[in-house]
């Protein structure tokens, strides 16, 4: 793995912190402004940015500053995640966030703000659209390839928003109430690994509380999971005005409110330390860390004069992601690609003409260009005719006879026309930071026009624009090919059209679930909580490991996709090295392009738990995957390391990470509904930690691997010694008795006359079942 700009010595970023006065050491820690530090004893100033998918860069940050969406200095607007996220492609994401840091550096910017990897909870997330994924683990590899691209180049990143942060709704308050084994599998797994492997200069604790604690002064969440478990070494920052009680969030680990009040609670922190009521030991563990940020921003380098920015091959780059984040859905009859020499395109809908490519909110980028589909379809034609008609209005302010003269104009085109290219979305209004959706629905009057289409002509390509997920059930199974186009950033325009024309085979795969109804959602029940609280009550049960345990039918399943050739796999195999601690799963599979184009293959690598479990898992979970180019006819080994420590849950009984023994399926498939071929895997399991009791059942006996044999043999060994006890040992041969006994706690049957093991003797059983585990 590529090591990102090196951890300077002690030496190198050491700050005297008794050279600098209790309100020097308050200013360090709070903002100067906006989107930039304070400047204090030696420790320069650092310039921070919007920028999950591109920078926002006000042109004046005193006229308007944070609050002003509108009038940002252009920079490349990449797909934003929502896109990003169905290409599947770790080296891709990596050069997207090599791209943004080289415009960082020219505009002397330090810090990017992102990415953002919160789990797609719900559908209606309204911010769903800056995310990767509803599984963690894709989340973590694209996530942490932008971390790892950024850095490589000398920008910090600013991992968010830690954790839990899952809707908008009372987003500045709701507490989010998640058990621990959700928590740490689901919401807290991709922040994990990318603060682990890939370790972000910068961390942004979100703005919601988590079960009533609020993120800010969270120092569970700061400072004994982050700090302590993870090993994180740089600044947590507030997520902009999420700060509560400034001084309880510099005692939970926060190191930087942004943005500045002004001096108002760096009042606060002084008068505080003054009176005891905040150690001065944390005061100076966020400076330091505040100078160690600020060192790893202006080293190697860093404050050189950057190159001009190469902004025609960013343009290019963003059109290579978007065109690899485009999902085919569905092509019956092989309608697409188009023909790009004969007959009439018939292209119908305003997103054609005025393209939506990316979210609203704080991570708005002003392009340097803008491709648009409807030009780039003309561009691409050849003796092609390409007649649009606008169809429906973007605005809800539309004049109803307006209106039936769109549809009827759109109507007529299609009619004519050899093959309709419909486009169909959601409109800015229906999602944006600050608020969450209420439906997922297409508008009624997009719905009208389609059906409108298709009764004058069955050869129709509904293509889509949204942020977040729509429902396409049940209209999809009326349209021969549906295309998910997410929102492209600048390049969508002309990476759809060379889709559509087949210039570029689709190979994006669905990053999330799109359910048949929202009702089907695991999180519909919960979400998005009453009076301050929402419970996550699906528990890890989210996205395609709720609807595939629930046995739901769905739309499109998790990791879909089609292209424009087919693939075979085979041959699978998974074998465990063994290398101490770190031991890794190889997985083989042959993918082969059966079709008659070149193609891209994602092979996505799921697993199965043992049968056996103790807990309730998963039918299957995504463990790792790769992406293949094949030439028509061409085959390939491809080779997928997993990690074995991947296959634990979090058990709350035994302290933490847990593997269990067992036979594992491993899976292959093209979706977590489409799998292709299978193998067990004979896995060991971790040593169980936990130190039995008296009080724990004979049913968490008899599966502890030490207890259980213990507990056998003492029982084997009691027979005769008590009156009756033949009797009481058999017990356990009836399944019937078995399982009535299962749930009692191992001392009160020991009070039983006929137990075969006394209660004077539990103690000793507990001793050297601890023994025995050292």
């Amino acid at each position: 793995m590529t090591q990102q700009t090196r951890t300077p010595s002690a030496g190198e970023t050491a700050i005297d912190t008794d050279a600098l006065t209790t309100a020097q050491k308050a200013a360090l820690t709070s903002g100067a402004g906006d989107f930039v530090t304070e400047s204090v004893g030696g420790v320069p100033a650092l310039s921070l940015s919007d920028g999950p998918h591109g920078l926002r860069l006000p042109k004046d940050q005193g006229d308007g500053g944070q609050l002003d969406l509108h009038s940002a200095a252009p920079t490349t607007c990449f797909p934003p995640a929502v896109a990003l996220g169905s290409s599947w492609d770790r080296d891709l994401a990596r050069r997207v966030a090599t791209a943004i840091a080289a415009e960082a550096r020219a505009h002397a910017v330090h810090v990017v703000l992102g990415p953002g990897i919160n789990i797609k909870r719900s559908p209606l997330c309204g911010r769903n659209f800056e995310y990767f994924s509803e599984d963690p683990l894709l989340t973590a590899e694209l996530g942490g390839a932008m971390v790892r691209g950024l850095q490589e180049a000398g920008v910090g990143a600013a991992l968010k928003h830690y954790a839990a942060n899952n809707q908008e709704t009372d987003r500045m308050r709701v507490s989010a109430d998640v058990d621990e084994r959700p928590l740490r599998e689901i919401y807290l797994r991709a922040f994990e690994r990318i603060v682990r492997r890939d370790r972000p200069w910068s961390v942004m604790a979100a703005y919601n509380a988590l079960n009533g604690v609020p993120l800010s002064e969270n120092r569970r969440l700061l400072t004994d999971i982050l700090r302590t478990e993870w090993g994180f070494d740089g600044v947590v920052m507030s997520d902009w005005g999420a700060v509560r009680d400034r001084v309880a969030a510099l005692r939970a680990g926060l190191d930087l409110q942004m943005p500045g009040t002004g001096g108002r609670t760096d009042r606060e922190v002084v008068a505080a330390v003054d009176s005891g009521g905040l150690a001065v030991e944390h005061l100076d563990a966020s400076v330091s860390r505040l100078a160690l940020l600020a060192h790893r921003a202006t080293a190697d380098g860093a404050t050189e004069p950057p190159g001009p920015v190469p902004y025609d091959a960013h343009h290019l780059l963003a059109r290579e992601a978007a065109e690899r984040c485009v999902v085919l859905l569905r092509n019956e009859s092989s309608l697409l690609p188009l023909d790009p020499s004969a007959g009439t395109v018939a292209v119908i809908g305003e997103p054609a003409r005025t393209p939506r490519y990316q979210g609203a909110g704080s991570s708005q980028v002003t392009p340097t260009r803008l491709d648009t589909p409807l030009e780039c379809l003309r561009e691409f034609a050849q003796g092609v005719r390409v007649e649009f008609a606008e169809g429906y209005r973007l605005t809800d302010d539309e004049d109803p006879a307006v209106r039936e003269e769109l549809a009827a104009d759109a109507e007529r085109l299609a009619a004519r026309g050899d093959t309709v290219l419909l486009f169909l979305g959601l409109p800015a209004r229906e999602e944006s930071e600050g608020f969450d959706r209420d439906h997922i629905d297409l508008p009624a009057a997009q719905l009208a026009l389609l059906d409108r289409v298709l009764a004058v002509n069955p050869r129709v390509a509904v293509v889509l624009s949204n942020g977040g997920v729509v429902r396409t059930s049940p209209w999809h199974e009326r349209v021969p090919a549906l295309v998910e186009g997410w929102l492209l950033g600048q390049g969508g325009g002309s990476a759809l059209a060379r889709v559509l024309y087949g210039h570029a085979n689709p190979s994006g795969r669905l990053a999330e679930t799109i359910p048949l109804r929202l009702e089907d959602s695991p999180s519909h029940l919960s979400f998005p909580g009453e009076e301050g609280h929402v419970r996550y009550g699906e528990g890890v049960f989210v996205g395609y490991r709720g609807h595939d345990r629930r046995g739901d039918e769905v739309a499109f399943p998790f990791g879909h996709g089609l292209s424009y050739t087919s693939f075979t796999h085979s041959g699978l195999s998974a074998v465990v090295r063994d290398e101490g601690p770190d031991r890794r799963i190889e997985v083989r599979v042959t993918v082969t392009n059966t079709g008659g184009r070149p193609g891209r293959e994602v092979v996505q690598i799921y697993s199965r738990a043992p049968e056996d479990s103790t807990v309730t898992r998963p039918v299957r979970e995504l463990r790792g995957f790769a992406t293949v180019d094949l030439e028509a006819g061409e085959s390939r080994d491809v080779l997928v390391e997993l990690d074995r420590a991947d296959l634990a849950h979090y058990s709350e009984r035994e302290g933490g990470w847990f593997v269990e023994g067992g036979t594992y399926r491993i899976e292959a498939g093209a979706s977590s509904r489409d799998i292709r071929c299978t193998v067990d895997l004979r896995v060991e399991g971790d040593p169980s930690r936990v130190r039995l009791t008296g009080r724990n059942t004979l049913g968490e006996w008899l599966t502890h691997p030490v207890g259980g044999p213990l507990l056998l043999d003492a029982f084997a060994r009691g027979r005769g010694a008590r009156s009756g006890s033949d009797a009481g040992a058999g017990a356990l041969a009836d399944p019937v008795m078995r399982r009535f006994l299962a749930g009692m706690p191992l001392e009160v049957i020991a009070e039983f006359p006929q137990s075969p093991v006394p209660l004077s003797q539990v103690p000793a059983l507990c001793e050297q079942v601890a023994a025995a585990q050292g």
